[in-house]
């Protein structure tokens, strides 16, 4: 279906669609099952131009729309949900915190590294800062013409991988939010540390790990925005990272559904294919009217975004039914392939495993319902 997308937009699709079932497919078992991204992939991701979608061609980006990433986030999470995360991370998060928020220095030392060789991270959790955000524990001590941080972080995507960092951190615990600055911190840097990496439930191949800061210096210079202005950039750059999200969901649906599919047509009980039973053409069918229902709400979203136009509630209610209809559409596929699906030989059991992270990070589910309910009641 072409969901309203130009021929250009098409052809990107197709583009990338290919070399997700070429290139990347061959790598997701393995890598699931080590909860190691492929270096060599992460490598293609750069050739391709996937980590700088967004970035002017100046900076060495390809200078598409935010609506484009998201097609390549959910083409490339159809085959592993785990890349896709981390294609998503580098730009509708950390790329696009950059482009906003970074004055011309940063912009030019920075984004070229991000589109070409550099993956990015985005540092904002704490142990005790979850969905109550700026609770943060971690600390900036202005000294002279540095900022000297303590403290850690916890969740952070691509934290294995990543040389850059943007990192949350209060500088006056006495204004609340308003003493939260962001800092751009690189992979090196003097007490600056990745810790602990989490063994998860899904996504195993993207990298989840603790940030350590002990006593690290980092530069006046490095601060992105202004200071005590970094719940403002985290707040709108999340906005837009749920829509990524989004099409990582629809991504991880669709390949669970396309599976079923196909399983359906080649499995036989009582002398016919399984697809010419009513109760799993009605599975299939309820599944891919959810997914299309899900990847409308998504796309107009990144849509609303692209134009400048407000897409708070939008963004909030994509997320929201994106991840419900994934998790929906996984479990379904897994009832369609019986027993087999409960199995790691057959790809569904993965599908559904990642499909669960979709409703907690980037904002819970609970924290997506509240602000849909505070723009629609106010």
């Amino acid at each position: 279906m072409s969901h309203f997308l130009s021929q250009d937009e098409q052809s990107f699709r197709e583009a990338i669609r290919q070399f997700a079932e070429t290139q990347v497919k061959p790598h997701v078992a393995r890598m699931d099952k080590e909860a190691t991204m492929d270096k060599g992939l992460i490598k293609q991701f750069f050739e391709m131009g996937l980590m700088g979608i967004e970035s002017p061609e100046t900076y060495g980006g390809t200078g598409l729309s935010f609506f484009t990433a998201c097609l390549a986030v959910e083409e490339i999470s159809r085959v592993d949900g785990a890349c896709g995360v981390l294609v998503d991370v580098q730009n509708t998060l950390v790329t696009n915190a950059l482009l906003r928020w970074g004055n011309e220095e940063q912009k030019k030392k920075y984004l070229p590294k991000l589109a070409t060789e550099w993956v990015g991270a985005y540092c904002l959790s704490e142990s005790t800062s979850g969905s109550d955000a700026f609770s943060l524990q971690c600390r900036a001590e202005k000294k002279g013409d540095k900022y000297v941080l303590n403290g850690h972080k916890l969740w952070i995507t691509n934290a294995n991988e990543a040389s850059f960092f943007i990192v949350f951190a209060t500088v006056d615990k006495t204004a609340g939010y308003k003493g939260i600055t962001a800092f751009i911190v690189e992979k090196g840097t003097p007490g600056f540390s990745v810790g602990k990496k989490e063994d998860k439930l899904g996504i195993r191949a993207s990298s989840t790990c603790e940030l350590l800061f002990d006593n690290c210096e980092v530069p006046a210079s490095q601060i992105l925005g202004e200071v005590g202005k970094g719940y403002k950039t985290a707040i709108e750059t999340l906005n837009e990272g749920r829509i990524g999200i989004g099409a990582q969901m629809l991504g991880v649906a669709q390949g669970a559904l396309d599976a079923a599919i196909g399983y359906s047509k080649g499995r036989t009980q009582f002398g016919k294919p399984i697809s010419d039973f009513q109760a799993i053409q009605f599975q299939l069918a309820e599944s891919a009217t959810r997914l299309e229902a899900a990847r409308l709400l998504v796309y107009n979203a990144a849509r609303l975004k692209d134009a400048k136009k407000p897409f708070l509630k939008e963004a909030a209610m994509a997320k929201y039914m994106s991840s419900k209809v994934d998790e929906f559409v996984c479990s379904t596929a897994i009832d369609v392939f019986g027993g087999n699906g409960f199995t790691k030989e057959y790809p569904v059991e993965k599908y559904y495993r990642d499909a669960k992270i979709g409703q907690i990070y980037e904002g819970t589910s609970n924290m997506q319902l509240q602000t849909i309910a505070k723009a629609i009641i106010g």
